[in-house]
């Protein structure tokens, strides 16, 4: 077979396409040496032009890989946003923002035109039926359902058609298909089961194989191996066969040898590994291996020397429906080739490697697997990287393994796939074939997809395709004839930088890759620049045009700076944007980002201009200085630049346009000077870019001194020593050069020193540490302390705070070991002088606080401590005092400082606590303290009586009396006794409970009168609260005082509930009487309206009242408990008597209402017959007609119906309940047991062949059976009271001992391992009628608790419970004479006695 010489073979581009993409690999990542193939001139020639044609049909002569992609059909993918309809590739498409990844158009879908064209026709004149199989190798080969192969050559001119309608009709369709590696002889599987071999080269017919499997079984595969002589085949039986082919005497034969038996498992797929030519010396193809699939595993067996399984994979749990695929390849792993099988079935592809070690030792090693969200149908490998999957919608899914990253998704619906259902189902043959199998075959399409060198064939029912890997200047090209200008770019940096994955195409070494794709970006960006300024709207808002190049600018700037060629940028690029003033403002607007990050460090000085120029135009000054402190700016105007910065206030860019340009270091601090200088002299508070600009020129004075450069960088090293030279020499000037007259000596420090005392001696701080070795520096560093000191002491413009400032900088540099500054001792008496002057009230604090921070910082020592001592007290800095005595541990005197100091008064009370807690401290200083302490303790008091009472608990208990005798004030007393009594009552409580202070009772009497006179309100909690008091001594007390609440509570508590009962009666009859009392009333109106008005005290009193007589009458009988309500009703009826007149009209409703509370409360004790006997002999209500007591009794009557009602339905409620609960109880226990076993648990022997003597049989309701005897052997039954013989389950009883617990054995779900019913069943001797006899049904005390547990786990709420919850409901809401809220009424429901008893719930068993 003849290949035409102007036309290159599909084998050997593809060959030498995949050699390519081996060798980029192994170059790139594993660093295998590389290897170069030149492209030759044909493949140049070859290459596709941009054409504007959307698609044209290719001629059907032509088969060329090159020409192919020039006119393909383009597909829809997922890093496309091509549509896939073919007549609108050239739509305008938005511009989108640059994506993280972007990977194009990966592979190009191509009709075989010509081979289609033959499909049909063939179909249509020779009846060869549908394809239904395809196979590639040096020539295409499909098969038909008419049993014909129909041979293609690389043109996709039909070369051969192999067999007849004839045979098809014996043998079946075409259903397997296979070629040999020199593509020499082609191997035909058929539906029917045979297997035919044909000579390619002239179309014979070698072999015809009907033996070499089970007859009726189709042929699912036929593979050839890497031997000429030994292929295998799979049917449908699920069996794998060796077909070993021989030629003996002239005489062709074949043997057959079962590889794997189809009674062991279906197997569905078979892939021999075979392997390139370059690859044939490789160790692992010695052994022939052979890749199986089965429906449940993986098998890889090797065919030679012997056979022998390597590894079996299963697949774990997998969807019935899913197809196992297979697919080996050769790939570079840590610089060495071997096979990797990958294999799947549902949607996670597996991955074995197979390797040979130094031994000989082969091992299968599995690596890392690939996730899919799909049902994976179909798996081929296209290159050693790249996978292409199909998926059970028809999608392919392009999938670089080692990133497991998609790369393209591409919808092939519509080639209309072929597949192979009716061969698994193997309907040629009756369809003997599993069910398994058969589901498999729903979606198998085996046959109707192949891959070979690095291309997919895929085989529809009226025509063919092929599907190719791009090379990487297509997968370009396809974006930009998008113009996707943003994804182009994107995509051709990652193949600069080699990220991109499946990448074919480029060779060479790394810089020679990086030049070719830099000259395609390049390419790339004219062209970009070139269709945004033609495309750029010529007219409407400048804002759209605006957008317009600010979506390009950025992207074109970024590559080229990421290109390095800044050339490119500003001569060629910039040049054509200058041409449209909009396209120039933005391009010199997005140069700002790139300058300040430091990207872009040198600019043209024609651009420079430009940018200054733009960026002053539009009055962006803050970008103009963020610019030029990051650019080389020696090109420029320098005189027209610093006046730019200087009319504009952009002083950081004068700092650095005078240093980096001029190396001019003095000129920008004169500058700076002459703005802030006068105002500060005159007096004048500065402006705020005044404050700026000063804060500025002390940060450039820190920089210059230390050596860095401002704003940002470092000075020159041979330049360091010179500008810290030149700025002291600068401050310690005599006059400015512009000086007056009137100007004083050192304008620059005094200038400094009004500005910002503390900032500035930082930085001379700073420089001292710096310079410690720099003699000269250290000199100009003196020099300027003595100039401070001459400007600051001898002038009386500074504050106490800026004078402060300075000694408190020389006392630290003083205190240092290795001070060089020398200063008068005299200055710092002076320094003090003024600070302690008594005669100056004002800035008393801040005085004190800068005296305070000069001692702290090793001051003192300049100092006599007398002298400072008196000048403290008399200027009453009492923080000073506090140091100097702390220092010489006078901690007593110390207290004298805090009591005299008003504004840390509060705080001394810490102060002690602290001193007498800590340790650190003598005891003898410890007791000067502390009776410094008590001496001034009513001070302490008087301060804060709470913060007094927690020392005293703490530190002082037992001079508690003492220190209530110096306290002469009785109110002082009773607030310090109050916070004692408080401290002492929570000092159990709390997370860290103190020691209990213990105060005697006459103490507390003492609290309990001075409540009586200043809170007689409070007095009732506190006598609940205490117990400390004696009960006498405190009723004489609140007696005294007439505090008649505090009173009842005393003798309620002492036993006399008549008592108490006669002083808050007494008491609401006092408040009774002042409310019938018209002069009392009014007089009481006005003089407490805003407190509680007469009625409202009463019902106050009523209510305590009430309550007392609750708690007493539980304990009296009838008579003493008439003695307490009824002359409480008596007290409530009689003030009505009085009231009178329309006037008295609200206040007698409220009295009768409260008399109505009054009834409510006695109704719980007192007869109703009393109740309204003694109501009737009242005139109020005696007198009146029968509506005035109507509610009353009616309410009466209410009650009483309301729980008769209520003791009906409980009564009725009860019966039923237990009439169902023991009835279904008694059909639970009789119901008859059915055994699991038909042996007995312990001897195991079956209880009906035992006839040589009766046995009883006993059967639990877990299921367990055991004879009599052998449960007596074990000791599992014990005698009742009752003389019946009581049985346990051995076997559950063992296992829950063996458990280790004591469990309740009727827990839920669980068996009981006592009978529910003792059954004996007699084994009757032969002649009996073996009638069974039970025994009488009874239920043991084990078995009723066993119950009761039961229905407490399986019962909700009763009925009788929800009941009783809604009588609450409803008594609440009742507005009768009897409350149910109130305790203690006359219901059921309040009785102690009344108890509820509910039947047994039903069985749980049915």
């Amino acid at each position: 077979m003849s290949e035409s010489p102007d036309t290159r073979s599909l084998v050997s581009a593809s060959s030498q396409l995949n050699l390519m993409e081996i060798d980029t690999i192994d170059d790139k990542e594993f660093d295998i040496p590389q290897v170069d193939t030149p492209p030759t001139l044909e493949s140049i020639l070859n290459e596709p032009e941009d054409e504007e044609e959307p698609f044209i049909l290719e001629d059907t002569c032509l088969l060329n890989t090159e020409n192919i992609d020039a006119h393909s059909c383009e597909t829809s993918s997922l890093a496309s946003s091509d549509s896939g309809d073919r007549t609108h590739l050239k739509r305008k498409r938005k511009t989108v923002e640059l994506s993280t990844t972007v990977h194009g158009s990966v592979l190009r879908h191509s009709i075989l035109k010509g081979i289609s064209a033959q499909i049909v026709s063939a179909a249509d004149k020779v009846d060869a039926g549908l394809p239904t199989a395809v196979t590639v190798s040096g020539v295409i080969v499909v098969g038909t359902s008419h049993g014909l192969a129909l041979v293609f050559d690389l043109n996709q001119a039909l070369r051969l058609c192999l067999g007849s309608t004839a045979t098809g009709a014996e043998y079946g369709a075409v259903s397997a298909l296979s070629i040999n590696h020199d593509c020499t002889r082609l191997l035909c599987g058929f539906a029917k089961g045979h297997i035919t071999m044909w000579d390619l080269a002239n179309g014979k017919l070698l072999r015809t194989i009907t033996d070499a499997h089970p007859p009726g079984t189709a042929i699912l595969h036929v593979k050839f191996t890497d031997d000429p002589t030994l292929a295998v085949c799979n049917d449908s039986g699920g069996s794998v066969f060796e077909l070993s082919f021989r030629r003996l005497m002239g005489m062709r034969t074949c043997e057959s040898r079962c590889l794997f038996s189809g009674s062991k498992g279906e197997v569905c797929n078979v892939e021999p590994l075979l392997t390139a030519p370059d690859l044939k010396d490789h160790p692992i193809t010695q052994y022939s291996l052979l890749a199986m699939a089965s429906l449940t595993k993986i098998l890889v067996i090797g065919l030679k020397p012997s056979l022998k399984v390597w590894m079996t994979f299963p697949y774990g749990k997998t969807d019935p429906t899913s197809v196992p695929q297979l697919a080996w390849q050769f790939v570079p792993v840590q610089k060495v080739v071997n096979p990797v099988l990958a294999f799947c079935r549902g949607d996670t592809v597996h991955f074995l490697l197979v390797k040979k070690d130094e031994t000989g030792t082969i091992h299968v090693i599995k690596q890392r697997q690939l996730q899919l969200n799909c049902d994976i149908i179909s798996l081929n490998w296209i290159n050693s990287r790249t996978l292409v999957v199909m998926d059970s919608g028809e999608k392919l899914r392009v999938v670089d393994r080692p990133s497991q990253e998609e790369l393209e998704s591409l919808d092939v619906a519509e080639v209309q796939l072929v597949y192979n259902s009716s061969h698994f189902k193997s309907l040629a043959t009756g369809g003997n074939v599993s069910q398994a199998l058969a589901l498999v075959g729903e979606k198998a399409c085996y046959q109707s997809v192949c891959s070979y060198a690095g291309q997919m064939v895929l085989l529809g029912t009226k025509s063919a395709h092929i599907l190719t890997l791009r090379n990487w200047r297509e997968r370009v090209d396809c974006l930009l004839k998008q113009e996707r200008f943003v994804e182009a770019l994107s995509l051709a940096w990652s193949f600069h930088e080699g990220t991109a994955k499946a990448v074919l195409g480029l060779f060479g070494d790394p810089a020679k890759r990086k030049g070719v794709v830099a000259d395609k970006m390049i390419e790339i960006l004219f062209q970009y620049v070139e269709r945004s300024v033609k495309k750029c709207p010529e007219h409407g808002k400048i804002q759209v045009m605006e957008q317009h190049f600010q979506d390009m600018v950025p992207v074109m700037v970024d590559y080229c700076l990421q290109l390095q060629r800044t050339d490119l940028l500003f001569n060629q690029l910039y040049t054509r944007l200058v041409e449209n003033c909009v396209a120039r403002g933005v391009f010199l607007e997005s140069l700002e980002p790139y300058i300040v990050s430091e990207r872009l460090g040198c600019v043209t000085a024609p651009v420079m201009r430009d940018l200054l120029t733009h960026l002053q135009d539009n009055n962006m000054m803050d970008s103009v200085e963020n610019c030029l402190i990051h650019l080389d700016i020696t090109s420029l105007d320098i005189q027209q630049v610093v006046q730019m910065c200087w009319d504009n206030r952009l002083y950081d860019a004068m700092i650095y346009v005078f240093n980096r340009g001029m190396n001019d270091y003095i000129t920008p601090m004169e500058k700076l000077f002459q703005v802030i200088g006068p105002p500060l002299r005159e007096g004048r508070a500065l402006t705020d870019e005044q404050v700026v600009m000063g804060n500025k020129l002390l940060v450039y004075i820190s920089c210059s001194l230390a050596g860095r450069a401002y704003p940002l960088g470092d000075i020159p090293e041979d330049l360091v020593s010179q500008v810290k030279n030149q700025v002291f020499e600068f401050l310690i000037r005599l006059h400015s050069a512009e000086a007056g007259q009137e100007e004083e000596l050192y304008p620059y420090i005094r200038t400094l020193v009004h500005f910002d005392t503390p900032e500035f001696l930082n930085v001379l701080a700073l420089t001292l540490e710096d310079f410690k070795n720099d003699k000269q520096a250290l000199e100009y560093q003196q020099r300027i302390v003595d100039i401070l000191l001459k400007v600051m002491v001898e002038n009386s413009d500074f504050t106490p705070s800026q004078v402060g400032c300075l000694f408190t900088f020389l006392a630290r540099q003083l205190a240092k070991p290795d001070n060089t500054l020398f200063v008068n001792r005299k200055l710092f008496d002076q320094v003090l002088e003024f600070l302690c002057s008594p005669d100056d009230d004002t800035r008393h604090t801040e005085r004190q606080q800068v005296l305070l921070e000069l001692l702290q910082v090793g001051g003192v020592i300049q100092f006599d401590e007398g002298r400072l001592l008196g000048l403290a007290e008399k200027a009453e800095f009492y923080q000073i005092c506090e140091f100097l005595y702390e220092q010489n541990h006078l901690y007593d005197k110390i207290l004298d400082c805090y009591l005299r100091d008003p504004l840390r008064k509060e705080e001394i009370f810490n102060y002690i606590h602290n001193l007498l807690s800590m340790p650190g401290y003598s005891s003898e200083e410890k007791h000067c303290v502390w009776e410094k302490a008590l001496l001034h303790i009513a001070e302490l008091v008087t301060l804060d009586p709470a913060k007094s009472a927690d020392l005293v608990a703490m530190h002082f208990a037992e001079e508690v009396r003492p220190i209530i005798t110096r306290l002469q004030d009785d109110h002082l007393v009773f607030q310090f006794l109050r916070c004692l009594l408080d401290q002492s009552a929570t000092s159990m409580e709390g997370p860290h409970p103190q020691a209990l202070l213990r105060l005697s009772p006459d103490l507390h009497e003492l609290h309990i009168g001075l409540l009586c006179r200043f809170t007689p309100r409070q007095l009732t909690d506190f006598l609940k609260a205490s117990q400390d008091y004696r009960l006498e001594e405190a009723v004489q007390i609140t007696e005294q005082y007439q505090v008649h609440e505090a009173t009842s509570y005393l003798l309620e508590k002492k036993g006399d509930s008549h008592g108490a009962f006669q002083v808050l009666l007494k008491t609401l009859k006092d408040k009774l009487s002042a409310v019938t009392s018209e002069k009392r009333s009014e007089e009481e109106g006005e003089t407490e309206r805003e407190e509680e008005s007469p009625l409202q005290r009463v019902e106050g009193s009523l209510g305590d009242i009430i309550a007392l007589c609750h708690r007493s009458s539980q304990s009296l009988n009838q008579e003493q408990r008439g003695v307490l309500w009824f002359p409480l009703l008596e007290a409530m009826m009689s003030p009505q008597k009085l009231l009178k007149g329309p006037d008295t009209r609200t206040t007698s409703e409220v009295l009768k209402e409260l008399t109505m509370k009054v009834l409510n409360s006695m109704s719980s004790f007192i007869p109703l017959p009393a109740i309204i006997q003694r109501i009737l002999q009242d005139p109020v209500y005696g007198k009146g007609k029968l509506a005035e007591i109507q509610g009353l009794i009616l309410g009466m009557l209410e009650t009483f119906n309301y729980e008769q009602t209520l003791l009906e339905t409980t009564t009725s409620l009860l019966n039923h309940d237990l009439h169902w609960s023991l009835s279904h109880l008694r059909a639970a226990v009789s119901r008859g047991l059915h055994p699991r076993q038909d042996h007995c648990n312990i001897c195991l022997q079956q209880y009906r062949r035992r006839q040589d003597s009766p046995d009883d049989i006993i059967i639990f309701s877990c299921g367990h059976l055991y004879h009599c005897q052998c449960l007596q052997r074990k000791g599992s039954g014990h005698a009742e009271p009752r003389l019946l013989q009581v049985w346990s389950c051995y076997k559950c009883i063992s296992s829950q001992r063996g458990r280790g617990g004591n469990r309740v054995t009727t827990e839920t779900g669980r068996g009981r391992s006592t009978s529910l019913a003792q059954t004996n069943v007699m084994s009757r001797e032969a002649g009996e009628d073996g009638k069974k006899v039970f025994a009488e049904t009874t239920l043991d005390p084990q078995q009723s608790q066993s119950w009761d547990q039961l229905r407490c786990l399986y019962r909700g709420p009763s009925r009788l419970a929800i009941l009783s919850e809604i009588s609450h409901c409803h008594g609440n809401e009742k507005a009768g004479l009897l409350n149910p809220s109130q305790p203690g009424t006359g219901s059921i429901f309040h009785s102690e006695n009344f108890q509820l008893k509910l039947s047994p719930p039903p069985s749980v068993e049915e």
